[in-house]
């Protein structure tokens, strides 16, 4: 078994280049100007990474209303480096109130600097260079901390009850803050919960936040908890707080509630009767215990590869050298070499190393139908082939048979992997991780089919690589990362995690394929761990593991 990820590992690079630590990044920013004289910026950040020259957006803050001078409770999780420059692009924007995408919001600044920077300093403070290039007075401020040890998650959920009024003509508005107390008296935040609109008794959602977070593993150490009262014109009032430790914490992981009273040391000392300002109570505390891709990999976890080429008139006519399906007797065509650099890696992790391979978008014989989820090798009971070679002479083959015709529609493929990878849902093991890579030379036609389709195959085991293929505007696939971070279906449903990953071909043109593998899988072993944590089922321990077929070469 360990044979097997040594030589995926090495075709990817890993070994080559091992992450030596995960680090977590915080940002504060000081001094934003106000854009608009009559009301105050709602700021947030966009991380972008360096890669092959491109900047790629990595994540996003939340977007704080109303605030001049933020910190965000969103923390940056980073695989550190050591040998490699890893450069960092922090965009500061103010979003549109109405909307929380980018295309209407006003883009402030941007402060450059590389991970190794930030590490070496642990708090690396810059101005921001507005557009134009001149020095703002803002100052974006970056704290790393490396994860040390303890990857375990905690998961809490916190309510309050009878909670201090402090509005007029309403209820309170509360949200709650838990900073962490440093070693040197200072204090981080480390979450922030959501506003819960007009409601003395909130119960708040469910959170997520690393041990190493919360207390830097240190049990005992002091959590100041802070609720408030939340103002659109940011000055928050505030309701009152109260002192834990996460080992108090620990007392809701049976069942039990764990209470604090809520206490304004103003009050307290005014009036003669005051008790608090109300109960908080941690209803849940889960301990998620974090395992890596390799640990579901070793215990026999296989990646079920499945590849889907466009075949839709746009492409050109096979015969002619100026088709991006011409087959060249010397060189391969864009279609090829994405699937032999893709498909090589994925074929490392997978025993019987037999690939379904579908089209779409052409006539198919006999009857010369449009079909959108055909078997390249026009074998609908078995459309695996054997070993990604086996896929390149299907699609080979099939070529001179298809009438390449149209739309360009990849939701009724998506759809067929679901299927699929639903099955193994019933399991609940972790033995089959789903990967469909979909070649494609345009804008697809059923963007809101597609869009439904991945968030509902966001439930399921399964990530969907696109690449494009040529030199079509692929600007509309952007909008399958969502315009505010956040991909979601016609209706408003969002994916519950990110399953997607789009690349244009053109941009690795001149690099090697395992530059072009590198970049489309780097997020697969991460959506793997993410699946799979989140459904709380844990990798077989090797000796659980029989395979009851032997591994390839």
């Amino acid at each position: 078994m360990s044979d097997i990820y040594e030589s995926a590992a090495n075709s990817l690079g890993l070994f080559s280049s091992p992450c030596l630590t995960k680090v977590e990044l915080r940002l504060t920013c000081k001094g934003i100007s106000d854009r608009d004289a009559l009301s105050k910026p709602d700021p947030c950040v966009v991380l972008k990474m360096q890669s092959h020259g491109q900047w790629m957006e990595v994540d996003r803050t939340e977007v704080i209303r109303s605030c001049v001078n933020p910190t965000y409770s969103k923390v940056f999780t980073l695989d550190f480096y050591f040998e490699e420059v890893q450069r960092l692009r922090f965009e500061l924007y103010d979003i549109n109130s109405g909307y929380n995408g980018l295309k209407e919001a006003d883009f402030l600044g941007s402060v450059e600097c590389t991970l190794g920077q930030i590490i070496s300093q642990r708090k690396l403070s810059k101005a921001l260079l507005r557009p134009g290039g001149t020095v703002g007075k803002a100052i974006i401020t970056i704290s790393a901390e490396e994860l040390t040890g303890n990857d375990d998650y905690i998961e809490l959920s916190f309510s309050a009850r009878k909670l201090d009024d402090k509005d007029f003509f309403s209820k309170s508005d509360p949200f709650l803050e838990i900073y962490r107390l440093n070693d040197d008296a200072t204090l981080q935040l480390v979450y922030r919960t959501e506003t819960v609109m007009n409601n003395l008794n909130p119960v708040w959602k469910t959170f997520k936040v690393s041990l190493n977070s919360l207390c830097s593993g240190d049990h005992d150490r002091k959590l100041q908890c802070t609720v408030w009262d939340w103002d659109s014109n940011g000055k928050h009032d505030y309701i009152g707080e109260f002192e834990a430790t996460f080992k108090e914490m620990r007392g809701a992981i049976d069942g039990r509630q764990v209470q604090w009273p809520c206490i304004n040391p103003k009050y307290k000392v005014k009036k003669k009767n005051y008790k608090n300002s109300g109960i908080v109570i941690l209803n849940q505390c889960k301990i998620i215990k974090m395992h890596s891709f390799l640990d579901y990999i070793m215990g026999g976890c296989q990646i079920q590869f499945t590849v889907a080429i466009d075949f839709t008139a746009s492409n050109g006519d096979p015969r002619n050298s100026c088709s991006l399906h011409y087959i060249h007797p010397y060189q391969p065509n864009e279609y090829l070499k994405a699937l032999v650099a893709v498909g090589e890696i994925c074929q490392d992790y997978d025993s019987d190393k037999m690939f379904p391979a579908f089209g779409f978008g052409a006539r198919i014989p006999p009857d010369y139908k449009v079909s959108h989820d055909f078997a390249v090798n026009f074998n609908e009971e078995n459309p695996e082939c054997a070993g990604i070679q086996g896929v390149v002479e299907a699609y080979q083959a099939c070529l001179p048979k298809l009438q390449l015709y149209g739309p360009t529609n990849i939701a009724p493929i998506i759809q067929k992997v679901a299927n699929s990878a639903s099955q193994a849902v019933h399991t609940k093991e972790a033995m089959q991780y789903f990967i469909l890579l979909i070649l494609t030379d345009g804008v697809i036609t059923d963007m809101a089919d597609t869009r439904e389709a991945i968030v509902q195959a966001s439930h399921l085991p399964m990530s969907v690589i696109i690449v494009g293929i040529g030199n079509a505007d692929f600007g509309d696939m952007q909008m399958l990362d969502g315009d505010d971070g956040i991909l979601r279906s016609p209706k408003g449903e969002p994916v519950v995690r990110d399953i997607v990953q789009f690349v244009p071909f053109r941009n690795f043109k001149h690099a090697s394929p395992a530059a072009l593998a590198k970049s489309v899988l780097a997020e697969v072993p991460n959506q793997v761990i993410d699946y799979y944590n989140s459904k709380g089922i844990k990798p077989k321990v090797p000796s659980q593991y029989q395979s009851s077929r032997p591994f390839g070469p």
